[in-house]
């Protein structure tokens, strides 16, 4: 008999109504706003009542730079959080919401897999409790107030040619990258390029992540720059008066989502930046609720430490006063053997060279976390095809790092196999004071937080950008926005601007071509290489597998 797939096995799972999975937390039925048997929304009475409560611990989960062969960041997250519980901890799972894009296309779900998964499955790959349709929603309605605002009048004095707000949609959608808007004569509005991005790049989404409350929600909105004026002076949405209906649009997106996983252990599943393009976390207010309702929270960053990591510890903790107690860095011999030059077809047979070879960009990442003063820990997620002689020189590599390697079996056996790391984790995570701080001050120029990161994270010899770009960041300090962080949108295939290659390359320089400023989510995002901000689908997209049985079953979501 064949084994059962990811959505086989969430389909069999024991469920837990959701009053029951609050009520391990300690939250009152009437403090929860059901969808259904399965999920809810915590009130946002009860979250400003828990301001008091001291936090917990917190966990990271990061991983090695991704491979086709797959690493299980978020099976391990999952993993981890049922581990903790199983040892007696009060634990919870805090992950990003899915995005229809790479469901549809790529990388297809976002909710774990095997027997370290979150549930319901199928309505959180999909979608889920309607939070990334209200984004999209509020922030097309600032794109329509604009050109509604250079319609009728522009009393605003909009130069049409300096818009740069965009659209979105969750949807991987190439063609619409650059367009042309009001075509079609004046009754259609006033001509301009224009273009989407993915739903998970917006500003709007990167708000709502970093806000914490309503009211913050509502200012952080009221500061997104949409363009600029003739005079080159900024146009913000609160002189369009959008902030108040976009505030309006996202009341209950703001509001943490709560369901279990598989072993009914609280989850909150909320926001969704991608990590590549965005800040890559889940939401401030889901895991500082988190925080003051459980022992330990075990989260993760989108893609490798040297963007999901990076971005937690230089934006997400920097902005929130948050501190990760511990981090796990996610590996797979799979993924390492593919790092140490292995093609994916012949990853079955057993390489220890090319294991050690790839451990380069494990070393790296060990090497990049602990520039953060936190304390280190692997996580070997293990494939049946893995062999004792290739999982002890990856132990034996890590060991030279003072970093203990740990050999997990959760996706087979849910947190039976996972139980040992997660004692590992508390033992780190309780061992003393913690000198956990941002690689870079407030007070760097904006070009030298960029050149940091590259020299620091990704191990370049610089940052280069033109002439145009260096000007626009010395105008952005001119204009009072020094102090803000950078979000760096790279590949995450590579510590360097290219996706082919792979381990720890030296000797290059990552290329700058685009600088955005997101006020509203305080941080400057520097596009980087040929990354693009709306993913196309791949030549066979995963939306061709997926249908209803007969039954009315959902198949091919994995």
């Amino acid at each position: 008999m064949a084994p059962k797939t990811d959505i086989e096995i969430a389909r069999d799972a024991q469920k837990l109504p959701i009053g029951e999975v609050a009520a391990t937390l300690g939250i009152p039925w009437e403090d929860l706003i059901p969808y259904g048997h399965d999920k809810a929304k915590l009130s946002a009475d009860y979250i400003a009542g828990l301001k008091d409560r001291p936090r917990g611990k917190l966990i990271l989960v990061t991983a090695v730079n991704p491979t086709p062969a797959g690493e299980g960041k978020t099976t391990t997250t999952v993993g981890l959080g049922d581990g903790l519980r199983a040892i007696g901890k009060k634990a919870t799972v805090c992950i990003r919401e899915a995005s229809l894009g790479p469901c549809f296309g790529l990388k297809g779900g976002a909710a774990g897999g095997g027997h370290a998964q979150v549930v319901p499955m199928e309505e959180m790959n999909l979608h889920f409790t309607g939070d990334f349709h209200a984004i999209t929603s509020a922030h097309n309605l600032l794109a329509a107030m604009i050109d509604n605002h250079i319609h009728w009048d522009n009393a605003l004095d909009i130069d049409p040619r300096r818009v740069t707000w965009r659209r979105v949609m969750d949807m991987n959608d190439r063609a619409l990258r650059q367009v042309v808007t009001s075509l079609g004569g004046p009754a259609n509005g006033t001509p301009r390029e224009s273009g989407f991005d993915i739903t998970v790049a917006s500003e709007v989404m990167a708000i709502l992540c970093l806000a914490t409350d309503l009211a913050d929600l509502q200012r952080r909105l009221g500061d997104i720059i949409i363009g600029y004026r003739r005079d080159r002076t900024p146009v913000h949405a609160r002189d369009l008066q959008a902030d108040g209906a976009m505030t309006v649009l996202l009341q209950q997106a703001m509001q943490p989502n709560l369901v279990q996983t598989l072993e009914n252990t609280p989850a909150f599943v909320h926001g969704g930046p991608f990590a590549n393009i965005a800040h890559g976390c889940n939401s401030v207010i889901a895991t500082d609720t988190a925080l003051r309702l459980s022992d330990y929270v075990v989260t993760e960053a989108g893609f490798g430490a040297d963007l999901g990591a990076e971005k937690f510890m230089n934006i997400k903790c920097r902005k929130a006063g948050l501190a990760p107690d511990a981090v796990v860095i996610v590996a797979t011999v799979r993924a390492l053997k593919m790092n140490g030059g292995v093609a994916k077809a012949d990853l079955g047979g057993e390489n220890v060279a090319a294991v050690t070879s790839g451990c380069a960009n494990l070393a790296r990442h060990i090497e990049n976390v602990k520039k953060f003063g936190v304390p280190v820990i692997v996580g070997i997620n293990h494939f049946v095809t893995d062999t004792e002689a290739e999982l002890s020189a990856v132990q034996a590599f890590c060991r030279q790092f003072g970093v203990e390697a740990v050999v997990n079996h959760h996706w087979a056996r849910g947190s039976a196999g996972i139980t040992g790391m997660a004692e590992k984790v508390v033992a780190l995570a309780e061992g003393g004071a913690r000198n956990f701080s941002p690689i870079y001050p407030d007070d760097m120029s904006l070009f030298d937080k960029m050149d940091t990161v590259a020299r620091e994270i990704y191990r370049a010899d610089g940052v280069v950008a033109d002439e145009r770009v260096r000007a626009q960041l010395r105008a952005w300090e001119e204009a009072g926005h020094r102090s803000l962080p950078v979000c760096m949108a790279k590949t995450p295939y590579s510590f360097t601007a290219d996706p082919t290659r792979g381990g720890a390359p030296t000797g290059f320089t990552i290329p700058v071509r685009e600088v955005r400023l997101s006020a509203g989510a305080g941080f400057v995002v520097a596009i980087c290489g040929d990354i693009m901000t709306m993913p196309g689908l791949p030549r066979q997209p995963a939306a061709e597998r997926i249908r209803l049985d007969a039954d009315g079953n959902i198949e091919g979501l994995f």
